[in-house]
């Protein structure tokens, strides 16, 4: 049995939507923290997303002991310090955002197996990473790599040190700003194996933040011990690039129709889909990205690449 204790923060706050029921629904934004300064970062990043989609934001502990553990001299020490961390965390939140709905979690079990099911009842779970020795990037520690390859719904993950005002354009006089719009979302996209999943979250990414979407799709040509003998090399690159542009173009136009609120710039490049994402991840509010569910627990190289050199917010979306 998962035994967890859920409670909303803080009660008293005049701004803060006061419930005792647990949310029921995925229509909820889930951040796992631990206390360390990229959880908590990856705490505010969540609050604003799910201000930004006007859905309540949980915070969920994981990794306490279970009930029936027999350290049980430890269990209250370690329980109490994970209740701290939750009440310090909402509170500090709702401050910061006092129209936001919060509600908090502490279950039992594996830190792994507990956010992992807190990914299937969530629109998102938001995770952090630590920077990579002070520079860009991130350190993906094996629990977040863990979770990313294995969730059933999209996984975020913020980098140490991502400001508000980062996910903005400059302002004057190249000043960070929070009141500039979106910096625009990338989207890595194949047209051969869209996945529909993958790009409702892209689009719908940059719809509530009235950013551009850029789609990138990276492609190369098979390798020459593919072609069987007798078959024609491919010469014509330009044929070849054509071909990839039109079948982006056609994955593409049925979104089109449904957002046509949201500008769309397709970048078509001839090269590996990790060089060509990290190339335009640079200035973006988040890098979107597919994860094949047929792959099983396997991220894949371009998953990989990016999440450990991409600077900005990363999901992880997982399609068929």
């Amino acid at each position: 049995m998962n035994h967890h204790r859920s409670t909303t923060h803080p009660r008293t706050h005049p701004h803060t939507r006061s419930r005792t029921t647990r949310p029921d629904s995925t229509r909820v934004v889930t951040a796992g923290i631990d206390g360390s300064y990229a959880s908590l970062d990856a705490a505010d990043w969540a609050a604003r997303e799910a201000l930004r989609h006007g859905v309540p934001l949980r915070l969920l502990h994981a990794g306490a002991a279970p009930a029936h553990s027999t350290r049980v001299r430890r269990l209250p020490a370690a329980t109490e310090r994970a209740r701290c961390l939750l009440d310090r965390a909402a509170i500090t939140l709702s401050y910061v955002h006092p129209a936001l709905e919060i509600h908090a979690q502490q279950p039992a079990g594996s830190t792994v197996a507990a956010l992992l099911a807190a990914s299937a009842e969530a629109e998102t779970l938001v995770l952090g990473s630590r920077g990579l020795s002070g520079l860009p990037g991130f350190l993906v520690g094996s629990v977040a790599a863990a979770v990313t390859a294995r969730a059933e719904r999209p996984v975020v993950l913020v980098r140490a040190g991502e400001r508000p005002e980062d996910a903005h354009t400059p302002g004057e006089g190249g000043a960070p700003s929070r009141g500039t719009p979106y910096r625009p979302v990338v989207l890595g996209l194949d047209p051969s194996r869209p996945g529909d999943a993958l790009t409702a979250y892209a689009f719908d990414a940059a719809s509530v933040r009235e950013a551009p979407l850029h789609v990138v799709h990276a492609w190369t040509m098979a390798p020459l011990d593919a072609y069987a003998p007798g078959r024609v090399l491919p010469a014509d690159l330009t044929g070849l690039e054509r071909d990839n542009r039109q079948a982006l173009s056609a994955v593409l136009e049925p979104w089109r129709r449904t957002y046509p609120q949201v500008r769309v710039v397709e970048q078509v490049s001839f090269g590996r889909a990790g060089h060509q994402l990290l190339k335009a991840a640079c200035g973006a509010s988040l890098l979107v990205i597919g994860r094949r569910r047929a792959a099983g627990s396997h991220l894949g190289r371009t998953a990989h690449s990016a999440m450990h050199h991409v600077t900005c917010p990363i999901a992880v979306v997982p399609h068929d």
